[in-house]
């Protein structure tokens, strides 16, 4: 089987907080589209920023599954946070999710602040590219 992703970390670079610089990956790629932090009903979990980031990430792993794909392919994500404030005063509390549903995987992402989400109610969304390996052949 061909190894995960692995980090790309230019010599001498700090090394980022929470996420890569870049990541290489070889396989199938998993394309998963925004997630939300809606339950299986499709109504929001919470008011909270850090618990709609929590159900974005279980979210975004039922779909992975789905896909025979888990944290440990992710390779990139692009978060769109409706605001700055909230993302920064709810930091420790996304680490804390990210630790127990993602692990050690931190691939290359980017956050962008925007105006508004199309589902009302909604203060985050992650769009997430993942790669899994596949056996030699």
């Amino acid at each position: 089987m061909n190894p995960g992703p692995s980090i790309l970390q230019p010599p001498g670079w700090p090394r980022p907080r929470g996420y890569s610089n870049g990541v290489a990956a070889e396989g199938r790629v998993v394309f998963v589209a925004g997630q939300i932090g809606w339950d299986a009903e499709g109504r929001i979990v919470s008011d909270d920023f850090s618990e709609q980031f929590r159900q974005v990430l279980v979210n975004t792993l039922a779909v992975l599954a789905e896909a025979g794909a888990g944290a440990e392919h992710v390779c990139r994500m692009t978060w769109f946070v409706t605001s700055r404030d909230d993302y920064l005063g709810a930091a420790a509390d996304l680490g804390r999710h990210w630790k127990a549903l993602m692990g050690r995987t931190y691939p290359a992402m980017s956050v962008v602040v925007v105006s508004a989400l199309v589902e009302a109610g909604a203060k985050v969304e992650i769009e997430t590219t993942a790669v899994v390996p596949q056996a030699p052949r």
